[in-house]
């Protein structure tokens, strides 16, 4: 409405229906312009934050730089974490390069090193799948392997990482058997399978605290056929010569004292359980036959 048409002419006077009208039209403008106040504040508001806006423009840096960056942080700042990122990013701006094949690697081996044995384990994992044929796939499933190594929790919780550590050590030693990694491979499944003994002695030892010599049996048996290399060996032994001559089968009490002496004769167990034999006014005599003397002829034991 415009301002030419609310003036009145002059001696004249609005009659009622149109004074109606111009009111209904004030009110109607100040309803607008109301309606307009935080409409505009609004658009005002999104064109400032446009302008105001931080440029997240991407900007790729080269390889290079990035991965001696990583190498820079990991071996002089030894910050861990920060040099695993930097070789991250090598992988995401440039992953069918070269040097993202090498940072996979160094991103594994700065996890390792930072304890993060779960991350380590995963880019590990992706590199040995990517480059199976890379001369370094040899180390990176080395890592996995002591990952899953440096995680082996003690005899009195479950055993499941260890038995992870043992595939994966057993892997090294099996895929890459002339590397430079294979002995210390080697060394360390002998420790697992030294841990997974000590479990089955541990829980052996409670039921035979509790006399139930069935359930000991079997835990030291386990012992004796799987892992006759470790150092429980001899305990297990001595404890399968008391616990069947505590259940009155006295054949294998005796083939297992006689093992136990044959393998190991300056033994403290082996004392034990020659003592228990005689005490039943028994020898110990090998059976060839039995479970006990097979386990330790398979490996040349004996």
């Amino acid at each position: 409405m415009s301002a030419q048409r609310m003036t009145l002419e002059p001696g004249k006077s609005l009659g009622r229906s149109s004074l109606a009208r111009a009111a209904r039209s004030l009110r109607l403008a100040a309803g607008l312009i109301a309606l307009a106040i935080p409409l505009s504040g609004c658009g005002t508001g999104a064109l400032w934050d446009k302008f105001t806006a931080k440029d997240d423009t991407f900007n790729e840096e080269p390889a290079d730089k990035l991965y001696n960056e990583g190498l820079y942080l990991m071996n002089q700042r030894k910050d861990l974490k920060a040099a695993s990122k930097k070789f991250e990013e090598v992988d995401r701006q440039h992953p069918y390069s070269d040097w993202a094949r090498k940072s996979l690697l160094m991103s594994a081996y700065s996890f390792y090193n930072a304890g993060d044995y779960d991350s380590c384990i995963g880019a590990a994992t992706r590199y040995v799948t990517l480059h199976p044929g890379s001369s370094d796939a040899a180390y990176a499933q080395y890592l996995i392997a002591a990952s899953h190594y440096d995680q082996i929790p003690d005899i009195s919780r479950d055993q499941g990482r260890t038995e992870k550590a043992i595939a994966a050590l057993e892997e090294v030693i099996r895929k890459y058997p002339t590397s430079e990694y294979a002995n210390s491979a080697k060394a360390k499944l002998e420790g697992a399978r030294d841990q997974l003994a000590g479990k089955e002695m541990d829980v052996g030892r409670y039921y035979m605290e509790r006399r139930d010599y069935t359930a000991a049996i079997n835990r030291f048996k386990t012992v004796v056929t799987r892992y006759q290399t470790t150092r429980h060996v001899e305990e297990a032994l001595a404890r399968l010569t008391e616990a069947y001559m505590a259940i009155g089968i006295v054949g294998e009490a005796q083939t297992a004292a006689a093992v136990l002496g044959h393998n190991f004769p300056d033994s403290r167990w082996y004392k034990d359980a020659y003592n228990l034999v005689k005490s039943g006014g028994l020898e110990p005599s090998e059976n060839k036959g039995s479970y006990i003397s097979r386990a330790f002829k398979k490996l040349g034991l004996g």
